[in-house]
């Protein structure tokens, strides 16, 4: 199972990175809408609906909002540029602000894992509820990961990419070493709580990294590593969630696709519920600095 997860990750990281640093913004924005398109089919299946007709209408729904939103951006991006408008500005702004919705959500989800653990399995959920979710976190995602490039750049994309797979690594291997007691271990067995704090580890050592890198001030470097720390904390309990949603299904995988990592959700759950964090995070960075 670890050499075919290390062979598609050889295969996907190469075509990942590469896309972040050579392509366009549109054709960037349409390369992340065809993983989070796949994440969506995914979901539909974990929310325990099979039919093939609301599978199509979803991701129908999804891939149009997708396309109205970019268009909505760009054309409020087109305005600030040509008006200079103080309205527009604010109107710019409440991109930026949407962000608060998902990531209260997250927080929300992070709180009852904790809290309640194995007895969500037992709590019904409507499958219209997960649906709508759905939409709304995988939308949010796209949005937010696609502007975070657009605004702060290749470098500021690859440093959240990076952040989230070595926290992913680190949980890993220092989980197999230490790990003795569960995070979570009626949602997710796997998971111990030496992963979760070798994987907080590894994020305080890139928000470190990072600092030094660029010659931050000092307040700007602490608040990236506080950011890096928190935006890793939530993207395992983004993990959990989904896991806990594979789990009321009686599956393991939310698919089949990428050789020794199951489906595209499996590897996207933990960057859908840490992207919003990172996001509105260096938002509010810029705007106290």
């Amino acid at each position: 199972m670890l050499i075919k997860r290390i062979i598609t990750a050889l295969v996907l990281i190469p075509a990942i990175i590469a896309a972040v640093f050579l392509l366009p913004n549109d054709y960037f924005n349409l390369f992340c809408a065809l993983f989070i398109l796949v994440a969506g089919w995914e979901w539909v299946s974990i929310s325990g609906v099979n039919d093939r007709i609301v599978k199509i209408i979803f991701l129908v729904f999804l891939g149009l909002s997708m396309q109205a939103m970019g268009s909505w951006v760009d054309l409020i991006e087109y305005l600030v540029d040509e008006l200079h408008n103080l309205d527009i500005y604010e109107l710019s702004g409440i991109i930026d602000w949407l962000a608060i919705g998902p990531v209260l959500w997250w927080l929300f989800a992070m709180i009852l894992i904790r809290n309640a653990g194995g007895s969500l399995l037992e709590i019904k959920i409507k499958k219209r509820f997960k649906l709508i979710l759905g939409w709304v976190l995988l939308l949010s995602a796209w949005l937010f990961f696609t502007r975070l490039r657009a605004l702060y750049g290749n470098e500021m994309i690859m440093y959240f990419l990076l952040l989230i797979w070595a926290a992913d690594i680190a949980a890993y291997f220092v989980g197999r070493k230490y790990g003795e007691m569960k995070l979570a271990p009626e949602i997710s067995p796997g998971k111990t709580t030496a992963g979760l704090y070798g994987a907080i580890i590894s994020a305080l050592l890139m928000g470190v990294g990072l600092g030094f890198y660029y010659g931050f001030p000092l307040i700007i470097a602490a608040n990236f590593v506080m950011l890096s720390m928190f935006t890793v904390l939530v993207s395992i309990y983004g993990d959990l969630f989904i896991s806990l949603l594979k789990r009321r299904q009686g599956v393991k995988d939310s698919g089949t696709l990428l050789p020794g990592h199951g489906g595209v959700l499996d590897r996207l759950d933990s960057l859908i519920a840490a992207i919003p964090v990172f996001y509105l995070g260096v938002i509010l960075i810029r705007q106290v600095s």
